[in-house]
């Protein structure tokens, strides 16, 4: 009996290592991915933060009520762009997604845009429109694609394929730290005025309106772009983290395993021991 309980012990400390080497392999492969994937983030940062400030003056200055950018008109559909990953393994990445999602849509008519083989299989599976489910690597996206969908994205809100669309990413806070966001890209929100802050007169070469129709495309690839960045990001982030926990874990299931190994040892000799000497007395 004893004998058997050691063999199973022994083939559950074998089965945690070659796991263990596994999660081991997985997390130094996101600690390398990990830096430059930071870069690249760091890096579309500025770009996206000009665009931003342009958008927004541009959108204070356009009283154009045509402007279909700037007015917002009743909401009968929305689009939402879905950022999650390419993979699992990454702890609650990918949930926290589509559950923002979830919690954003509530009962409203909504479309998709799934980036990542994840939010493709999770909306396909429960039956939710796409526009498209070509985008199953958010990794090997470059900017040029990010203007193909761009022109996209904006083609099927002049056509009021949908009203609003909106943009949901997991921002990189910290190593230990990401944050789902769901921001509004269009129609575009016009910051509130800031009283102590004095206003910037920007001179347009042309109208506001025909600004916004020009640089629209541009601001939305950078949109679209750095929330790609971002989410990549968080999600080698957050894989690192799991598996890192999951090494972890495993190595403390193995010193449990290896103390009950030794106490099963310990008992099966104690036995045998004991039943030498009750022969040797008889």
């Amino acid at each position: 009996m004893a004998g058997a309980s050691m063999k199973d012990i022994k083939l559950r400390i074998k089965s945690v290592e070659s796991t263990m080497q596994i999660t081991k392999a997985m997390q130094l492969v996101a600690t390398s991915k990990l830096r430059r994937a930071k870069e690249r983030m760091e890096n579309s940062k500025p770009f996206t933060a000009i665009a931003q400030e342009a958008i927004s003056a541009a959108a204070m200055k356009c009283d154009d009520g045509t402007v279909p950018f700037v007015h917002p008109r009743p909401v009968r559909r929305r689009c939402y762009i879905v950022i999650a990953g390419d993979r699992g393994l990454a702890g609650g990445y990918n949930a926290n997604v589509f559950k923002a999602v979830a919690a954003h849509a509530q009962d409203a008519d909504y479309c998709v845009l799934p980036m990542g083989r994840k939010a493709v299989e999770r909306f396909h599976r429960y039956g939710v429109p796409s526009l498209t489910d070509e985008y199953t690597r958010v990794e090997g996206i470059t900017v040029g694609t990010c203007h193909k969908l761009a022109e996209l994205l904006i083609n099927g809100f002049l056509s009021q394929t949908y009203d609003e669309l909106w943009l949901v990413y997991t921002s990189f806070l910290s190593m230990m730290s990401q944050e789902v966001k769901v921001d509004r890209l269009l129609p575009i929100e016009k910051p509130a005025e800031d009283p102590s802050r004095a206003p910037v007169d920007t001179l347009y070469e042309l109208e506001p309106a025909e600004t916004l129709e020009k640089v629209m495309p541009a601001y939305l690839a950078g949109r679209l772009y750095s929330a790609l960045c971002d989410s990549f990001a968080s999600e080698i982030s957050a894989r690192r983290t799991a598996m890192d926990s999951a090494t972890k874990n495993a190595g403390e299931m193995i010193s449990d395993l290896r103390l009950k190994f030794n106490r099963a040892r310990q008992g099966a000799i104690t036995q045998e021991i004991t039943e030498i000497v009750a022969g040797a007395e008889q």
